[in-house]
């Protein structure tokens, strides 16, 4: 894996087809990265997660605690800010539907999609952190 580089922004969108994306959060406990394999959406330079588990998954929970994440899509490494989305904000419905949408095509999704915790990801740009 690389390091992304950016221009002004990263640019997570070139990535939105793959089929899966690789989520570091830092254990709340250990201090130690955790990685995960997740389903994921992307829209106007934001990744979208849904978790099943809701608030009881661990890496929900680590990233409660510890909101700076690094996500792996296709060859690049971004590294982010992940923040659980409030219920029933624009932000939240999209989320679920993105997913949903992505992912549908021979599974059933609309429980999943109901009931999971929406969780976005967003990436500063390089003239913020000058």
């Amino acid at each position: 894996m690389t390091e992304a580089t950016y221009d002004a922004q990263p640019s997570p969108e070139r990535w939105a087809s793959e089929p899966f994306a690789y989520l570091t959060t830092i254990g709340r406990r250990t201090g130690e990265p955790h990685r995960i394999e997740i389903w994921f959406a992307v829209e106007d330079g934001v990744v979208y997660l849904l978790s099943g588990g809701r608030d009881r998954a661990d890496w929900v929970r680590n990233l409660q605690a510890n909101p700076d994440v690094s996500i792996e899509l296709g060859t690049e490494t971004f590294t982010g800010v992940a923040q659980v989305l409030s219920p029933d904000s624009p932000e939240d419905r999209r989320a679920r539907e993105l997913l949903v949408e992505k992912y549908r095509k021979g599974n059933e999704l609309d429980d999943w999609g109901r009931t999971s915790l929406p969780v976005a990801i967003r990436f500063a740009s390089m003239e913020d952190r000058l």
